[in-house]
């Protein structure tokens, strides 16, 4: 495990640093909004405008890269980023924060698109769902100590934007101080959906699931706590306990699907997901503390490594040379999800209870398990139908070994 991740130990370094600022960023933003008493609507718009910015920068990220390099483009990414906290205590309308989350949307799609594509390089099939699996894992739980600084100071003042700011800026540092050979510079990066999705229809799907249920998370689970507890310090330790779930979950899943495959726990952590925000819908209304940890717990558990199972269940499937036009593909699904999953768990939300917001989770969760399961039937009848022939062809004393090889080289490669 050490000599696998070892290549990637400064990166992973860096990630944890800046993710603890964008965790912190994360749970304080809609805090603060509801506080300024921002409309729910205007909460949910500026959590899309932040995955609006997301998606155009995995549309730029890639050319970026190819331009300059992984790592010049981690440095100046992050010193944008870092700015943004600041800017926004001085500019408090939801006009401003919406043009500043645009912002730091785009420089995080950006140093995904660096960080993952950097990850595939160091990762072969047999060990890519640890590798993600274990970067996840340290990133969620680095986002949880984020999310618990919230703690050390009233959301009203100006303390945590700052303490978000430099977390960002140092994130940086160990990245300009590595010694570990970077990635080389991709010739090809402009994203092709359709080759994409050929590559992996269900891990795409996933990646664009993924993005509807956690970006409305990210941009309406800290209104959904405060409403719920009516206290504003559970939105932190309901984000928190949501993180902590994901990050206990992300290597034993990782692992799981490298060695039972990665289309069976995706569709399990699917039902799981569905499942978990049902419970949250339905006991919204009447929910305790100590509920609302425990489901944010379980909910978290499932819906997060969502994500990083779909995007080892396409990279497997994919070239080397494809990389960073998977990584900016993937994060392209994700961040069209998630400036979606915002605007309609608002009016979602709106138009119900808190607790909308999770009906909604359920109902992408399932729609994913439903996808996943309808391919899986309909390439086993294709594969039934095939073998049959090939046995007509044996029977006849043709050339059955080759075609019975090349069907079976099909059938592992088939999504």
């Amino acid at each position: 495990m050490n000599k696998v991740l070892a290549p990637v130990a400064a990166l992973l370094v860096s990630v944890s640093i800046l993710l603890a600022g964008q965790g912190l960023q994360g749970t304080l933003l809609p805090v603060r909004a509801s506080l300024e008493q921002f409309p729910t609507l205007a909460i949910g718009a500026m959590g899309a405008t932040y995955f609006l910015g997301f998606t155009v920068g995995c549309l730029k990220g890639g050319e970026l890269v190819r331009r300059v390099g992984h790592v010049r483009v981690f440095l100046a990414m992050t010193a944008v980023a870092s700015a943004s906290p600041l800017l926004h205590v001085l500019l408090i309308s939801p006009m401003s924060w919406g043009v500043l989350r645009f912002m730091t949307g785009f420089c995080f799609a950006v140093l995904y698109i660096v960080i993952e594509s950097w990850l595939n390089d160091c990762a072969d099939n047999t060990n890519r769902g640890v590798i993600f699996s274990t970067y996840s894992m340290i990133t969620l739980t680095v986002l949880a100590v984020g999310q618990m600084m919230m703690l050390l100071y009233v959301p009203t003042g100006f303390e945590l934007f700052i303490i978000a700011s430099v977390l960002v800026s140092l994130g940086a540092v160990p990245i300009a101080l590595s010694t570990s050979p970077s990635p080389a510079q991709p010739h090809t990066v402009s994203i092709d959906v359709a080759r994409l999705y050929q590559i992996s229809p269900s891990g795409t799907v996933g990646c664009l699931v993924s993005g509807l249920a956690n970006g409305a998370f990210w941009a309406l689970a800290p209104v959904f706590a405060s409403k719920v507890g009516k206290d504003v310090n559970l939105a932190a330790w309901f984000m928190t306990s949501a993180v902590i779930g994901g990050a206990m979950a992300q290597w034993p899943l990782g692992l799981l699907s490298d060695r039972a495959g990665r289309r069976k726990v995706l569709v399990g952590v699917g039902v799981a997901g569905c499942f978990a925000g049902l419970a949250l819908y339905i006991l919204a209304d009447s929910m305790q503390f100590a509920t609302a940890i425990m489901l944010a717990l379980i909910w978290g558990a499932f819906a997060f490594p969502l994500y990083v199972i779909s995007v080892a269940y396409t990279n497997d499937h994919a070239e080397p040379t494809e990389y960073v036009m998977v990584s900016s593909g993937l994060l392209l699904m994700y961040g069209i999800g998630a400036t979606l999953g915002p605007l309609i768990a608002s009016f979602v939300m709106t138009e119900s209870n808190p607790g909308g917001m999770y009906a909604f989770t359920a109902l992408m969760h399932l729609g994913l398990v439903l996808f996943v399961a309808v391919r899986f039937l309909r390439s086993r009848s294709v594969a039934e139908q095939q073998i049959a022939f090939s046995d007509a062809l044996s029977a006849a004393q043709t050339a059955s070994q080759v075609y019975e090889e090349e069907l079976l080289q099909q059938a592992e490669s088939d999504d």
